[in-house]
């Protein structure tokens, strides 16, 4: 006799082996054969009501009038012999576990380019990361208190403990589709799917509009999330330019001739990253021009949306057009600086019913996948959207501002180095006159050997597709700025070569 347990409340369970008369005799067993009987069980608990039948090795059946489910998938022993066949027809009994297709196509430029960079920074100067694109890394950007406070107050009401809609709940959407609702660019509540951030949104548009086999288009120099997320789903990337000479816009001509009959979506990241560019008004309506001509929907990654430098006005994309279908993906992350708060949105613009139910009822089925983003921060969204202060924004803008501008300005006069003033965002595009770097043979060896030599670290811009340049965030400390800027003019003033015609740049 062995001693096992009820899958429901653990209360101890009788195991006992049934004969074949005694099952025949009892009117609570069904005829068997004698074949079938060898191979049947039966478990009788202290309380006979609950008593389980087991008419198959495969299946346990609930004799009570109990709402759990009749089924459960298990296997059997008999005597301590499993009641499943040794051999199975087709298949040898071997162990053969092997990775997914899906995580063997899946790679991240950034994590494999930096987990490979094995050199150690230098031990008698502090190390200054300017490659995290957390905002909230070194302490100096907080979010706001009200924002805090509505987590708080979320959290204490005790009304967001349990599962939401996996597309979040009702009002949680209704307050997004009210914040972000146009006049040209009208939303309700049915056009918002919220999201466990917006690398989640991201993910469910490309996989609601791309088939394996397809192609989707992507800014280069781009974010790297893009790549590796189409490509575990057997979607291929192509990759258009942005032109730094023209503060990063799209280079149309070349855009446009890259798509073809299998081109999925076309995807637009205003402000960008890692770029920091906002495109004008004019420019995007020459982009959504493209995409009308040659139906692609867009996907607008708009995350950095509203975070915008004076002198510069972000337009979301789909305020400018009612005949291109347009995702639009957005969060908490980076306005608000809770990137570890995990919410994020989908906004449908689809003025013209191009993508249909099928789209909308896609994006719904997807999301079920995972069962919709963090309560908590939902319930807290309506007074985070309301109650932050207006003062939060503009500080957190002004303060970006000012570390782009002494950034820039510091990082310009060094010989060597081209960075491109941006526009919005947290970052910064410089360019590394590798002619002048001879002992290094790309960005990579270039921001390798600036980590070990002055301990500064900056992400190479092979990891965004775009060769010989390199990022830097801006949202350090001012004074860690400082004097990472100090360094990096110490690094290149080393390790400069003047070449043939660059007297004037030798001098200086």
């Amino acid at each position: 006799m062995h001693i096992v347990e009820d899958y429901k409340d653990r209360s101890p369970l009788v195991k006992v082996e049934c004969s074949t008369k005694a099952k025949s005799s009892s009117s609570r067993w069904p005829k068997t054969t004698e074949k079938e009987s060898t191979r049947q069980w039966c478990v009788k608990e202290k309380f006979p009501e609950k008593a389980l039948l087991v008419m198959d090795p495969y299946v346990i059946q609930m004799n009570s009038n109990s709402n759990l489910p009749s089924v459960l998938d298990v296997h059997v022993n008999l005597g301590g012999r499993s009641s499943v066949p040794g051999k199975m027809k087709g298949r040898k009994a071997r162990w053969s576990v092997r990775p997914s297709d899906m995580s063997n196509k899946t790679f991240n430029p950034i994590r494999t380019i930096v987990d490979s960079m094995k050199v150690k920074p230098n031990p008698n100067k502090t190390m200054i990361a300017l490659s995290i694109g957390d905002p909230t890394v070194f302490g100096n950007l907080p979010t706001d208190p009200e924002v805090t406070q509505a987590m708080k107050d979320a959290l204490d009401s005790g009304k967001y403990n349990g599962y939401a809609p996996s597309i979040g709940y009702l009002s949680s959407r209704e307050d997004i589709a009210s914040y972000y609702h146009r006049p040209e660019a009208p939303l309700e509540a049915k056009d918002v799917i919220l999201t466990s951030g917006c690398s989640q949104a991201i993910e469910l548009c490309l996989a609601v509009l791309a088939n394996p086999g397809q192609n989707i288009l992507v800014p280069r120099p781009g974010f790297s999330l893009y790549r590796t997320l189409a490509e575990s789903m057997g979607i291929e990337v192509k990759l258009y330019n942005l032109l730094p000479e023209k503060s990063w816009e799209i280079d149309l001509k070349q855009l446009e001739s890259l798509i073809d009959e299998k081109t999925a979506c076309l995807i637009v990241n205003n402000p960008s990253n890692p770029c920091g560019s906002v495109y004008s008004k004019s420019h995007l309506q020459k982009i959504l021009a493209v995409a009308a001509r040659q139906c692609v929907p867009i996907l607008a990654d708009e995350i950095y949306g509203d975070m915008v430098f004076s002198g510069s006005k972000f337009e979301p994309l789909a305020t400018l057009s009612s005949n291109v279908p347009i995702l639009s993906c957005g969060g908490l992350a980076k306005r608000w600086l809770v990137p570890g708060w995990r919410l994020g949105w989908i906004l449908i613009h689809d003025r013209r019913d191009i993508f249909g139910n099928e789209i909308r009822d896609g994006l719904v089925k997807l999301s079920q996948r995972i069962l919709g983003p963090c309560t908590i921060v939902q319930g807290a969204l309506k007074s985070i959207l309301h109650r932050t202060p207006q003062d939060f924004y503009h500080n957190t803008l002004s303060f970006l501002k000012s570390n782009v501008d002494l950034c820039y300005d510091a990082l310009a006069a060094i010989p060597g180095l081209r960075p491109v003033r941006p526009s919005g965002a947290m970052y910064l595009m410089v360019g590394i006159e590798m002619e002048h770097f001879p002992e290094f043979e790309n960005d990579v060896e270039f921001t390798e050997r600036l980590v070990a030599e002055q301990s500064v670290h900056c992400l190479p811009a092979t990891c965004f597709e775009y060769p010989n340049f390199f990022r830097v965030v801006i949202t350090v400390p001012t004074v860690m700025m400082l004097e990472a800027c100090s360094r990096i003019q110490e690094f290149c003033e080393l390790h400069y070569h003047c070449t043939e015609g660059s007297q004037e740049e030798c001098d200086k």
